[in-house]
């Protein structure tokens, strides 16, 4: 990707301008830890003022399309999903390991998707057919998942049953940035059982477009629409050399 088309620019402006504010409120997040109702309100404000500029920019841009947010029913046309905090526990605690995400969805196909930590400032971003990347100060590092091809050594993010049979397990409390990770070839796989896979939107087309695959979890095969895979509600990510060993696992 030589340039960063204007659509996408769109969705990086937005979720950047619309997560100014939590960066504020992660630096004040350590002064409210002696007090839990603090933490709560404190973190409920942040996210629905998140939200209201995702909402308001997103709606200013493309007043066609609905914007819908996790536990929302899927609608019909064109939409956004957003996440304004994925990993509020994460938040809550001072971790840096949180993030606001915006995935595009054109005819039940994710288009475009950003996912953007305001903690460490890194920035993925992704347009279908166009590559996945990390934003850099003078360019942008194109992202690969891993070639590991050996389950037992691999690096999962996992709930359910592979957590046995992998060497190590990492639960890192966000979902998005577990894909991103994956796509950036530092894990191998992501598997969440039970959850809302629209959370997981916009790392669902980062992974496809580092060289990974994605499938629902209900699904009886490895290669799998983005709306069948938005209606569920589990999902498995991996990279490509580890997929036939881990849809043997999670496919039973």
């Amino acid at each position: 990707m030589s340039y960063i088309s204007t659509n996408l620019s769109l969705l990086i402006n937005t979720v950047k301008k619309a997560a100014a504010g939590l960066s504020r409120d992660f630096s004040e997040i350590e002064q409210l830890q002696t007090s839990v109702k603090g933490h709560e309100e404190f973190t409920k404000a942040a996210i629905e003022r998140t939200l209201g500029l995702l909402r308001n920019g997103l709606q200013k841009a493309r007043p066609q399309y609905a914007v819908i947010t996790s536990g929302s029913k899927i609608p019909s046309g064109s939409y956004f999903v957003v996440s304004a905090l994925d990993g509020v526990v994460n938040f809550m605690h001072g971790i840096p390991y949180f993030a606001v995400s915006v995935a595009e969805v054109v005819e039940g196909k994710i288009t475009s998707a950003v996912i953007y930590n305001p903690a460490t400032t890194d920035l993925y971003f992704t347009e279908k057919g166009y590559g996945a990347f990390k934003e850099g100060f003078r360019n942008h590092e194109r992202l690969r998942v891993s070639a590991r091809k050996d389950l037992g050594t691999a690096l999962v993010s996992a709930t359910g049953e592979l957590a046995g049979k992998s060497a190590a397990i990492r639960s890192l409390g966000s979902t998005a940035l577990d894909f991103a990770y994956l796509a950036s070839g530092k894990l191998e796989a992501v598997v969440f059982e039970g959850e809302d896979v629209l959370d997981a939107a916009a790392g669902i087309l980062l992974v496809k477009e580092a060289g990974g695959q994605v499938w629902s979890l209900s699904s009886k095969e490895i290669h799998d629409s983005d709306e069948h895979i938005l209606a569920s509600k589990g999902v498995v990510a991996v990279n490509t050399s580890l997929s036939d060993k881990v849809f043997a696992v999670t496919n039973k």
